[in-house]
């Protein structure tokens, strides 16, 4: 009974965000377009350096010298609630509407960047090192950003509609507790990703980049 009740209260908010969620989603897809085509801006003397400095790193792993996965999952952690809290802060504030629209699309610009250097500089082996380094917590961070994105964005405009729209008036405090009980969620979420990055894509990294380097 409680499954059905909670999937039934995530497709209703799903239909009833349905628009801010495909403009979100599209947002973080420019963010991502626009990551990549930085990589081909670069100059030839740029992409050297940052090359240069993923074969240390990717030297290290080969050699399995990475920080502990205590330091990882602290860092990925404590980095990614601080992006989430950010936006949960700007969403109450009203006037932090456009910042966690240009969050969103910096987010899509490092994802972006990311792997589009490792494809350029390294073609099908760039890819699959992105794919084993980047996306397995990126599966769970991405959708929790755009998820708090949309969220945010929503409440935003809810609180404006509050402020200058009188007939439209809701109360405050259960929207706030629905905000926050999100927020809650999306940072136990936020513990997944941050072991996945910390405990399981080193081991993985270590084991493609001997294989790459045979």
């Amino acid at each position: 009974m409680r499954k059905q009740l909670l999937k039934s209260a995530i497709a209703m908010h799903v239909r009833e965000h349905a628009s801010v969620y495909l403009f979100t989603i599209v947002l973080f897809l420019m963010g991502v377009i626009f990551g990549a085509i930085v990589v081909n801006s670069l100059n030839l003397s740029q992409k050297q350096d940052l090359y240069y400095y993923l074969t240390q790193f990717f030297g290290q792993v080969a050699k399995g010298e990475f920080a502990s996965a205590y330091d990882m999952f602290q860092q990925s952690y404590f980095h990614n609630l601080q992006y989430i809290g950010f936006m949960w802060v700007l969403g109450i504030s009203i006037i932090g509407l456009p910042l966690i629209l240009v969050l969103l699309f910096l987010k899509g610009v490092v994802v972006g960047f990311t792997v589009g250097f490792l494809v350029n500089q390294m073609g099908w082996q760039g890819f699959l090192l992105s794919f084993v380094s980047v996306m397995p917590q990126n599966f769970i961070v991405i959708p929790a950003f755009i998820v708090m994105g949309t969220v945010s964005v929503s409440f935003s405009l809810k609180m404006v509609r509050n402020q200058f729209m009188k007939r439209m008036h809701e109360p405050i405090f259960p929207m706030i507790m629905r905000y926050a009980f999100v927020m809650v969620a999306i940072s136990a979420l936020l513990l997944i990703s941050a072991s996945l990055e910390a405990y399981v894509s080193p081991m993985i990294m270590k084991q493609v980049v001997q294989l790459i380097n045979q």
